[in-house]
This record gives structure tokens, C-alpha cells and sequence, in this order.
């Protein structure tokens, strides 16, 4: 048959079917449309097998070629070295404390509580937990706090055939050792190995070596509490040491309950047992060898500093083998030591138990740099552990003024009758008067002595330090930028009592020396803030370890800044800081007492220089903090005594040979102009046209004491009658709740000329009056201008920190 169509008939498509017909294979209709971004189930199977391959593959590559090493260096890590800026040594941190024990020496219920503070399930699981380590991945991710997910095996891994960084690479080794490992030793030997390769801090690595630095005693003997503790400690070594980081023993506590409590769900300790424990206090750390004298504190702040701003961890430094440049220089170092030598150390008299309690903590920056130059940690670190250059646990008093008078400048505050706040603004300084405008109860605070002043400038309250001056501007400024502005300044935002309320103003902050310091640092650099640095380069092997970048900001205007620095001259000129006046230069500076006088503070700078000094009372044996009445030889010790004379002479001999310079100040608009003085204090009494302040607590005052070391003719100010002032002005507290009288100093007057109300145990002066329910913390829920006035009747005195042996 002819295959030549038919004449009118088409020729047919053989790509297509007639209608009703099947489509052949292969000639589908084509996707339109949105269908064309979705996959075929065909090319999902594909890509899930693909990936099932590429895992496989990986896994079997890996498990191939990844080998059990040998054991890394941790062993026998080298020591640290501990470099002044010139390069000279300061010390060395020694060799690793290490004892291996066998796990049979490690009583059964110290195992367990090392599995219920790391590992609970560490016996039936696997060597890795695949899920653990996705959901420690997700939670870094998610902002939720950097997690392992590692099992006791992958951590033992690390320990002893790895190392501590933190690297994909390092990991993928981990992950494949730990598989292998546990087909070649029993949960029995990775357990013990486990224990026997981790860091307790201390540098102590292991649990017999941990045993003997936190209880003296070898791991046989410690019992289940004691273990719990220890277990506690791999978490976060050194934040965990409550002896080193009193501040931080709540934090400690929280965990060491729960490594008990999970040994109660797991069994492994009856629920009486638990009810019956208490925290075993562990004793005074013991320093290594050859860090005697200022050597051990520097090493202490300098592993501190390089652990909180993540350049090295801690477990990593702890191997070993850095050299770290501090910015330390050796000549003001020494002059530190003289000067603390001369001043307080010499006059110390061994049969004066007073004597026995006085402690001593400095530090000093250069304000245009940042560098810490200098840092006073004791009197020696193989007798008294503790860095006083770095606790945080005595109240700051009266040096946390002139924060708020730097808060009052920049926030362009106004009094209560809306005058603008200036070092000329007349305040009311009557003694025990109640703050206005503060809706959060009654607070009075009283002055030094119980001294009235009447109305008084800015600057002639700040010289007097007058508390009842100062409490107001906090409330006029508002106690929340108040905190701010010392947060920007460099307080750490963390301080503990660092609270939004009047008594802010007082100083019941437990800030460092050191964060006193960069806080003061950065008023002598005209408001500029760049965060401390305690060091200029860190090298391991040759190689440089980066740094975080030193960034300088604006905290506070210039004006706000000078402003301050003006009114603290007249301190050292005037006030009672002249025993500063000894480093024969221009200086700015304010005196500080806490609470019962367990504390004596000075702050100052030069243009060149902020140094903090703070000598602090401590018994050495319990550690409790204690007043300082008695020491040296004198009744009572306050900022403008031994800590201005020590600034005095150690500014003098730091800055000797370079040239002096005076301040170069930018003061607020009408800063110099004096005000008219009221008709009567009460003048300032009419409404305020102030915003309301948040985040506002019940008032904590402090308290500051003088020094009565002074003779009347060197301490000119005087009481209402004329009786000489035998103090500084310098004494922080209120007695809000004594009776409230009338009589020629106002409300609250005390007629007794020099009248004390600071014995030990007197804890009335700082309780507050007011109607209403008040919360078991001491704080109410609306605590702001504005808000129902809540009580603050018998409000919580503000205690120094947990106290720890020195």
C-alpha cells in the first residue's frame, strides 16, 4: 500500500495520542506554573538517598581514618608566664597539680554525683548522643547559652587525647575517638579516666588533686555533700570556687543542689539524707610556689581578665605553655607597695587585734589608654588569697556620688521646684530629711554625726559628702539614670545592690576597685569609656592569640564629665580628701566609707592618672568583714585617712618626672553662677515637674564614718552649735525611723553635738517608714513616681557580700 497521504486527509502526529488514548512514555505534558518549584516525589527519594549515601560514606570514611592518638600534653602542660609591659617577668603559674587515683579509691556516692551533676545516663548510654549534641548546637544558636551536648566519654576524649578548642575539626576527631574508645575500654575505665583528666580549678586537675585543694584531704575521705561539691565544680571551675568569688556563691549553691537532687531522683541517695546535708565550705585556697607577694594577684586578675572576655578558656590557659604581656608597669607596681607599705603595713602592731582584719586593695589606669598600670591585690598571695583589686563584695559608699551629680548634667535634671541642677544649685541639708518625690516610702538618711547644714551648694555638699543632699538629687535626677550613667561609666551592670533607688546616691554597690577605677578613669578622660585592659599581647609557640578590640566610646558628655571633675578639686582642695594633696599635683577625688566602717575608700585622678584605693576589714580567720574602729592605732578609719595619704604618695612617686598639667575642663552652662539663697530650706518643698522613674527599689542606704585621726584644726567643719567636726563628713546612712522632732536644725534634728549612731549592730538608722503590704525581698512591684507610696518599714540593711578568708 502506497505510504503517500491521501489527498485532504492530514498527516498524522505520532507525538500525540488520539483523544481518549494513552500517552505514550516520555512525552508527559510539561509543569506550569507554581508545579514547576515543587519537587517530584521521585527527585525527593533521590536527594534523601543521596544524603543517606554521603552520611554513610562520611561516617565509614571517618571511622577509617580517624585513629586513637596518643595521649595529648595535658599530662605535663607547660606553665604560663606572667610578663610586666617592658617585658620582664612578673611570674610563673607552676607546673599542672595532678594525682591519678584509681576509681576504686573514689567513694561510690562521689562517682555518682559527678554523673548526676555531668551524666546521669552515662552507664546505659552510648559513647556519643547524637540528639544531646543537636540540641546543645540549636540552643548556642538560639541564644539560649553556649551547651556541649558531650557525653562523660566525648569529655574524657577532649581531655586526654584532644584539646579544648572549640573547632569543627576537633570535634569530628571527638566524635569518631569516642566510638572507637568505647569498644576498647569498659564505662569502668573511661569513668576513671574521666575523673582523673578534668579541671577543678585551683590548678588542680583530677579528683584526688581537686580533693586536696578544696578540703585538704585525699579523695578516700570525702563524703557525699563534699562530693557534690566537688562535682559542682566541673561545670565552672573557678566561678564555683565560693572562697575565690564570694559574689558568686548563690550561683554555686544552685548547683551543688542540683547535683544532689538529681542523686535523689536517680536513687542513689534517699530524700533523708538530702534533707540533712549543708554546704561543706571548702577551706582557704593554697597558691602555688613562687607566687608569693603581688605576683599571685596579678596572675589571678590576668587569667580573670583573659577567661571573662573569651580570649583563652579557662581549661585551655590552665594547659599552659602562653606568654602573656600585661600592661603593668614595673615602677608603678613598686610604687604602689611603698606607698601601702608606708601608710598602712608599717603602722600595723601584731598585739592590736584591729590590726589583724586590715586589708588593702589598689588599682590605677591611665584615663586616655585604658591600661591598668598598676594593681594591688594584699599584702601578700601565699597569706591572704583574695584579690581586694577585684572583689566585689564591700560597699563602695560615698565614692558613688559623684555618679549621680554626672547623671544629674547629662540628663539636664532639675531640682523639685524645676531649678536646673549645677555645682551652685542650693539644696537643703538638714539632717534625716525626708526625700520628696520619691513614692517608694519614707527615707530620711542621716548626715555624718547627725550634722544639719542648713541650705548648701552642690559643690560645698559634695565636699561634706552630706547624704540628705544627695539622696534628693538622686530622686530629682531619678535612681534608674542614675544607675545608667554609672553603667556607662564602667560599673558592671551586674554589681551586686547596684539598685534604683535614693539610696543608690549612698553607695551600697559592692563594685570592684578595679571597676571603681575604670569608672573613674573615665571622668579624668572627659567622658570617654573604653573598657580596662590588663593585657597587651598573648603568644603561644610564636603565635599571637587575637585580642578583642580596645573600642572608646562617649559614655557622658564632656561637660557632664568636667563638671564632676570640677566640683572633686574642690574635695582635694577643700573637702575631705586634702590628705590627697600629697601627690603635688591637680587632683579630683572623693572619699567613701560602708557600712559600719568595714570599709574606707578613696577615688581620684590627674589628668595622667585614676587610681582607687580601699583598705577593708575582714577577720582572718572566719572571714567576716569588720569594722575597722581600732586599727591603726586609731578610732576609726574613713577614706579621707590611710586610703588618700596611699593615693597621695603613690600618684606622687607614679607620675614623678613627668611634667604637671592642669585639667582642661568644659563646664555646663552656668556652672559657676551662684544661686540666691533660699528664705528657708523648705523652700524647694513645691511639686515637681519631674517624669516618674521606672524600675525604682526600696532604699538601702549605706553608711560613711569619719576619721577621727584628724585633728580639729585639721578638719575645720563644725555642727550647729560649733562643736568641732572630728569626721570627714563622709558617713553614709538614715535613721528614717527614729523619732521625728522639731528644732533648730529642721525634722529629725539631734541636739547631742558630735552625736554617733553607728555602733555594730545598730541597724535601725536604715529603716524606712510608710503604709502598706511590702514584698519578703524589701521590694515593691510598682515602685515609681507616681505610684502608691508602698512600706519600706524595717527594709533589709544592705550586707557586704558572702565574706570569704584572707
Amino acid at each position: 500500500m502506497s505510504q503517500e497521504p491521501q489527498q485532504g486527509w492530514t498527516p498524522r502526529d505520532e507525538t500525540v495520542s488520539a483523544p481518549g488514548q494513552p500517552q505514550p512514555r516520555g512525552n508527559r505534558p510539561r509543569r506550569t506554573g507554581w508545579r514547576r518549584l515543587v519537587p517530584t516525589w521521585r527527585a525527593v527519594i533521590g536527594a534523601i538517598l543521596l544524603i543517606a549515601l554521603l552520611l554513610i560514606g562520611g561516617f565509614a570514611a571517618g571511622y577509617l581514618l580517624v585513629d586513637i592518638p596518643p595521649a595529648n600534653a595535658t599530662a605535663t602542660a607547660q606553665s604560663n608566664v606572667y610578663l610586666y609591659a617592658d617585658g620582664t617577668q612578673i611570674a610563673r603559674d607552676g607546673e599542672v597539680n595532678r594525682e591519678n587515683v584509681q576509681l576504686a579509691q573514689v567513694p561510690l556516692t562521689v562517682q555518682r554525683a559527678v554523673l548526676a551533676a555531668e551524666d546521669r545516663n552515662f552507664y546505659s548510654e552510648r559513647a556519643v548522643d547524637p540528639k544531646a549534641m543537636v540540641r546543645a548546637a540549636w540552643n548556642t544558636l538560639t541564644g539560649k547559652g553556649k551547651q556541649s551536648g558531650s557525653t562523660i566519654t566525648q569529655q574524657y576524649v577532649k581531655n586526654y587525647y584532644l584539646g579544648q578548642e572549640q573547632t569543627l575539626s576537633r570535634k569530628w576527631k571527638e566524635f569518631f575517638i569516642s566510638i572507637k574508645l568505647s569498644r576498647e575500654q569498659s564505662k569502668t575505665e573511661i569513668l576513671q579516666g574521666y575523673l582523673n583528666t578534668s579541671y577543678f580549678g585551683r590548678n588542680a586537675y583530677g579528683i584526688q588533686a581537686a580533693a586536696q585543694a578544696y578540703y585538704g584531704k585525699d579523695i578516700e575521705d570525702i563524703d557525699t555533700a563534699e562530693g557534690a561539691y566537688l562535682a559542682s565544680l566541673l561545670n565552672a571551675p573557678s566561678a564555683y570556687d565560693v572562697t575565690t568569688h564570694p559574689e558568686n556563691r548563690s550561683a554555686a549553691l544552685g548547683r551543688w543542689n542540683y547535683t544532689l537532687d538529681g542523686m535523689v531522683k536517680e536513687g542513689w541517695l534517699s530524700e533523708g539524707e538530702r534533707a540533712a546535708m549543708t554546704f561543706p565550705a571548702p577551706q582557704e585556697a593554697k597558691p602555688a610556689i613562687g607566687l608569693s607577694g603581688q605576683r599571685g594577684y596579678v596572675v589571678q586578675a590576668v587569667e580573670e581578665y583573659v577567661t571573662s572576655h573569651d580570649i583563652i578558656d579557662e581549661n585551655t590557659l590552665a594547659a599552659g605553655g602562653y606568654r602573656l604581656t600585661t600592661t603593668l608597669q614595673r615602677a608603678k607596681q613598686d610604687a604602689f607597695v611603698e606607698a601601702v607599705d608606708d601608710q598602712v603595713t608599717s603602722r600595723l602592731d601584731q598585739d592590736r587585734k584591729a590590726d589583724r582584719n586590715v586589708r588593702v586593695g589598689g588599682a590605677a589606669i591611665d584615663p586616655e589608654s585604658g591600661r591598668v598600670v598598676a594593681l594591688y591585690g594584699g599584702i601578700d598571695y601565699t597569706r591572704q588569697y583574695v584579690n581586694n583589686a577585684t572583689r566585689r563584695d564591700y560597699q563602695v559608699g560615698s565614692t558613688f556620688k559623684p555618679f549621680v551629680f554626672t547623671s544629674a548634667v547629662e540628663n539636664d535634671s532639675r531640682t523639685q521646684n524645676g531649678r536646673r541642677i549645677t555645682p551652685e544649685t542650693i539644696y537643703d541639708g538638714t539632717d534625716r530629711r525626708p526625700v520628696r518625690g520619691w513614692s517608694g516610702g519614707r527615707y530620711a538618711p542621716e548626715n555624718e554625726d547627725g550634722v544639719s547644714y542648713g541650705p548648701i551648694t552642690v559643690r560645698e555638699a559634695t565636699d561634706r559628702s552630706v547624704n540628705s543632699v544627695y539622696a534628693q538629687m538622686a530622686v530629682d535626677v531619678g535612681p534608674t539614670r542614675v544607675r545608667q550613667t554609672a553603667i556607662d561609666l564602667g560599673i558592671p551592670a551586674t554589681t551586686p545592690d547596684l539598685t534604683a533607688s535614693p539610696s543608690i546616691a549612698l553607695g551600697p554597690a559592692t563594685a570592684s576597685v578595679l571597676d571603681m577605677a575604670e569608672a573613674y578613669a573615665t571622668l579624668a578622660n572627659h567622658g570617654r569609656h573604653g573598657t580596662y585592659a590588663l593585657v597587651s599581647k598573648i603568644t603561644k609557640d610564636g603565635t599571637a592569640v587575637r585580642l578583642p578590640p580596645t573600642n572608646t566610646r562617649q559614655a557622658v558628655s564632656r561637660e557632664a564629665a568636667d563638671t564632676t571633675t570640677s566640683i572633686l578639686q574642690s574635695v582635694v582642695d577643700d573637702g575631705t580628701g586634702t590628705a590627697a594633696q600629697s601627690a603635688g599635683r591637680p587632683a579630683a577625688g572623693k572619699t567613701g566609707t560602708a557600712e559600719e566602717d568595714k570599709a574606707a575608700w578613696f577615688a581620684g585622678y590627674t589628668p595622667q592618672l585614676a587610681t582607687v584605693v580601699a583598705v577593708m576589714g575582714q577577720d582572718p580567720e572566719t572571714g567576716a568583714q569588720k569594722p575597722l574602729y581600732g586599727a591603726l592605732g586609731l578610732p576609726r578609719i574613713n577614706g579621707g585617712g590611710a586610703p588618700a595619704r596611699i593615693w597621695g604618695q603613690f600618684t606622687g612617686m607614679a607620675l614623678e618626672g613627668t611634667e604637671i598639667t592642669e585639667f582642661d575642663l568644659e563646664l555646663e552652662p552656668g556652672a559657676n553662677e551662684p544661686e540666691p539663697m533660699p528664705e528657708s530650706p523648705d523652700e524647694e518643698s513645691s511639686p515637681p515637674p519631674s517624669e516618674p522613674d521606672e524600675d525604682s527599689a526600696s532604699p538601702e542606704p549605706s553608711e560613711e564614718s569619719p576619721d577621727e585621726s584628724l585633728a580639729p584644726s585639721e578638719n575645720p567643719s563644725a555642727d550647729d552649735t560649733g562643736t568641732a567636726d572630728t569626721g570627714d563628713g563622709d558617713t553614709d546612712g538614715g535613721d528614717s525611723s527614729a523619732p521625728q522632732g522639731t528644732g533648730p536644725a529642721g525634722p529629725g534634728y539631734d541636739p547631742r553635738p558630735g552625736s554617733r549612731r553607728d555602733g555594730p549592730g545598730d541597724h535601725s538608722r536604715f529603716q524606712d517608714t510608710g503604709p502598706g503590704p511590702r514584698r519578703p525581698d524589701g521590694h515593691t512591684g510598682e515602685e515609681q513616681l507616681g505610684a502608691p507610696a508602698p512600706n519600706h518599714h524595717n527594709a533589709p540593711m544592705p550586707q557586704g557580700r558572702a565574706n570569704e578568708k584572707g
